[in-house]
Formats: structure tokens, sequence, C-alpha cells
């Protein structure tokens, strides 16, 4: 299974094999604009992810999404009376609901594989403040990503899954190692360390001390 949003452009190659059956959903932003699922479909981050990362269904899996879809095909093609937009809503909310759990269970299920990615971004992540020909500012997660070869959200929710924190909090961390580091082994300021570290302000390093212990540098 893969997901796209509004905005995103869909290719098919027309020289690789495809499934010979397969089933689409598609829908207008505005069929769902009024319900609270509208507010709530931006939460899951796999509309976002690159179609290498899709995700792959267990034959019990494919089983409850088919069953979901045949209850959308259902209320589509009846009588369509006040309850079938509600019914068909509910649906698509259960499907997305399915879609996030079967995602987390392949994370885990895909621990071998995905253990050494973790170790890559942390290897990536060290290197990145101890080149300073690699540094250009401060580390951002599609810097990681790309290296990788995954999409951001994809990479953000692999180490969540693993580690219990998103790559953005793993970069928070590292920042907050090396700073601690600078403070106590150098005789640089605040804000040279907030400087050599990519900060454009050094009051940010200090925000960022503070948010995560409560200290200022």
């Amino acid at each position: 299974m893969t997901f796209f949003k509004p905005g995103q452009t869909i290719s098919v190659d027309p020289t690789t094999v495809h499934a010979e059956v397969g089933y689409s959903l598609v829908f207008h932003p505005d069929f769902i604009r009024s319900y609270d699922l509208a507010n709530k479909i931006g939460s899951y981050s796999f509309f976002d992810y690159e179609v290498n990362e899709a995700l792959f269904l267990s034959d019990r899996e494919k089983e409850q999404i088919r069953n979901i879809g045949k209850g959308i095909i259902s209320e589509y093609e009846n009588t369509i009376d006040s309850y079938s937009q509600d019914a068909i809503v509910s649906f698509i909310d259960l499907l997305l609901v399915y879609s996030q759990r079967f995602y987390n269970r392949q994370f885990i299920t895909r621990k071998v594989h995905n253990v050494p990615l973790v170790i890559r971004f942390e290897q990536l992540l060290d290197h990145y403040f101890n080149d300073e020909t690699e540094r250009n500012g401060l580390p951002q997660v599609g810097y990681f990503a790309e290296r990788l070869h995954m999409s951001k959200n994809y990479l953000s929710d692999l180490l969540r899954s693993q580690t219990g924190d998103s790559a953005q909090n793993h970069i928070q961390h590292k920042l907050i190692e090396k700073a601690k580091d600078l403070l106590s082994g150098s005789e640089l300021s605040v804000a040279e360390i907030a400087y050599q570290l990519g900060f454009e302000q050094p009051q940010s390093l200090n925000r960022l001390f503070k948010e995560n212990s409560g200290l200022t540098a």
C-alpha cells in the first residue's frame, strides 16, 4: 500500500511489471472537510513516505483492508442517503487507523533490517559534528534521510519505533551533548560554541538547553 496527498505527482514506468489487480481509493479533500478526519489526517506521516517505503501486508492484513474496501464500495454503489457520506468517511478513517497499525508492525518485524540503519544514522550524526568540512549550519533531518535513501518522515518514524525518539529529538540530544563537551572542555564562550555548532544566534542554544533541561548554557 502507498499513500498520496493533494499536490503530489504520481508517475508510472510502463517498462516495469505491475500487479494485474489493484485498487485505488481517491477522494477530494472537500469530501472529509466537515469531519474530524480532516484535522486528523495530517498526523499520518506515511502520506509523505517515498514509494519504496510502501506498506507490505500479511495475508490477514490484506483481508482486513479488503473488508474495509468492500464496505466503501457497498456504500458507494447503494442508493445515496443522508448517512452515505458519514459511513464512507468512517471507513476511510478506519482504513488509515489500520494502516498506521500495520506500519508500526512493519517497523517491528523488520527490526533486523532497521537496527543497522539506526546505527548508520548515529554514525552520520557523529560525523556531521566531527568533520568541519561536512558541517553547514544546524543538522537537518532531510540531510540524514537523503544519505540513508529514505524520506524524512520514514526515518523519523523508524527511529521512534526503535528508540522512542524522533530524528529531530536525536539531533537535539546530540547538539546538547556536543555543547556540554565544549562548555566543559574548552575556553570558548557560549556564543562561540553556538556558532561552531551551527546556530545563527547564541540565544537559540540557550533556548534549546532550557527546553530540554530547564537550565541555560
